[in-house]
């Protein structure tokens, strides 16, 4: 038997979305907000040679490494070095580190759990504050190292250093501000749909690049060909994924309310096999961007001799390389497992069911619930975890075979998949409110014609 929610959306039409004006209006703030981003990913910071710099950039004998993942998150901002070329980098690693050290430390994690939503606030206006830091940091040393690269600056010294500090950290910072004003305005998370609208951006790039180098002869027509039938299936299989759930019977007891029994009904608790999402193959990049971004901009500078060992760690941080590949596989089933023990907590869980008089056929209330939950999370972690690791390091093989000119990462795949899953599912949520309130209003209406219109008073 069908669910109320599952009728209303199998009824979803052409005329209901029509009609949901407020749905309307978050839809076009929100392509307002990704337009401004897109503008200002070709704005470039002051003092730079756009020209040259990106002569540099694209040069096949260079060394970019992660700076292609980087672009690529970016929209193509770094390739032209725009004001938006750290991206939401800096509040990607600044959440990282929060919501890590609101696990080991005792008054942030006093905040995370009885603090509600003051607390809350209160740890956002932290993971603002290191966000400035850490985009400071990470701006300085682009600056940096971009200053040290002859030709790049038109005049390089102290003052490029400064504003391009100051264009990087405002970009960043204005980002993130985007993102919570679509999060609250618009549709879906708008730090997702920020790195969402990036990889979009460049992936016709990519394509036309890749057809480019078939009528080359640089690669064959079965390597493009096999090339699009993996890139279908792997989005084929990453849907599966994303909506493979084990559901677990909660049963309610029944119970005697005046002359008749009431209750005895039973319902799901689904358990995704992907509880984190897409956050693990982002916050991964995210850590491997980090420190990387600044060693990849100075490695070809002229170095001290107690730092020669920095261009050949740098070569190895490069896609397809096996350090690059196992440090990311283990920070991606790290995060994982981390963040599933985040957003879902069995001791919680299990303490709500008893609550409400619900239980686990064959499973005692309480701590057995409890201990059972986890020993079944943990395991549908373990398989989504391979399955994000698995997606995320196939085309670090294919890089490994056929050169960084065919990368689009499999990171990049699995963000636009999850998040156009996601702001389908906050679509389709905010028609059934609308589909709710109509319902509701006729009800209503309804109701006072069966009363009737009272009579007029004559005198």
């Amino acid at each position: 038997m069908a669910s109320a929610a599952e009728q209303l959306a199998a009824n979803m039409n052409m005329g209901s979305f029509a009609k949901a004006t407020e749905l309307h209006k978050r839809l076009l703030f929100t392509l307002g907000a990704l337009l401004v981003y897109r503008i200002g990913t070709y704005v470039p910071i002051p003092g730079i040679n756009s020209a040259a710099f990106l002569q540099f950039f694209q040069d096949p004998d260079g060394q970019r490494g992660v700076l292609d993942m980087f672009n690529m998150f970016s929209g193509g901002a770094v390739e032209r070095m725009a004001v938006f070329a750290l991206n939401v980098t800096p509040y990607i690693s600044a959440s990282i580190i929060v919501q890590l050290m609101g696990s080991v430390y005792p008054p942030w994690e006093k905040l995370k759990k009885e603090g509600g939503e003051s607390g809350r606030k209160q740890l956002n206006q932290y993971t603002r504050y290191l966000t400035v830091f850490l985009a400071l940091a990470q701006s300085f040393g682009i600056a940096a190292g971009l200053n040290a690269q002859p030709g790049l600056i038109d005049e390089p010294g102290i003052f490029f250093i400064a504003t391009t500090v100051v264009s990087l950290t405002g970009g960043t910072m204005f980002l993130m501000w985007l993102g919570e004003q679509v999060t609250a305005r618009g549709v879906g998370n708008g730090i997702s749909l920020i790195i969402f609208a990036g990889i979009v951006a460049v992936l016709p790039g990519t394509v036309a690049r890749m057809l480019g180098l078939a009528q080359q002869g640089q690669i064959s027509a079965f390597a493009l060909l096999f090339l699009v039938v993996l890139a279908v299936a792997t989005i084929v299989f990453i849907v599966f994924m994303e909506r493979a759930q084990r559901r677990l019977l909660i049963q309610y007891p029944k119970r005697q309310e005046g002359n008749r029994m009431a209750g005895g009904e039973r319902s799901f608790l689904p358990l995704k096999v992907n509880t984190a999402g897409v956050i693990p193959p982002i916050f991964a990049s995210s850590l491997l961007l980090l420190p990387t971004t600044v060693a990849q901009m100075t490695a070809t500078a002229d170095l001290p001799e107690w730092m020669s060992w920095l261009p050949l760690v740098t070569a190895q941080l490069s896609h397809g390389q096996p350090l690059f590949m196992a440090l990311y596989a283990g920070l991606i089933i790290f995060f994982c497992f981390f963040y599933t023990s985040i957003t879902f907590n069995p001791e919680d869980t299990a303490e709500n069911l008893r609550k409400y008089g619900g239980f686990l056929p064959g499973i005692r209330p309480g701590k057995r619930t409890a201990e059972y939950l986890d020993y079944v999370l943990t395991r549908l972690t373990v398989i989504g975890a391979a399955y994000i690791t698995a997606v995320c390091l196939l085309p670090e093989l294919m890089v490994a075979q056929m050169g960084n000119s065919l990368y689009f990462g499999g990171t990049s795949i699995l963000i636009v998949v999850s998040v156009t899953m996601d702001t389908v599912a906050q679509i389709q949520s905010q028609l059934l409110a609308h589909q709710y309130e109509g319902l509701i209003k006729k009800a209503r209406l309804r109701g006072r014609g069966g009363r009737g219109a009272p009579a007029p008073v004559r005198r």
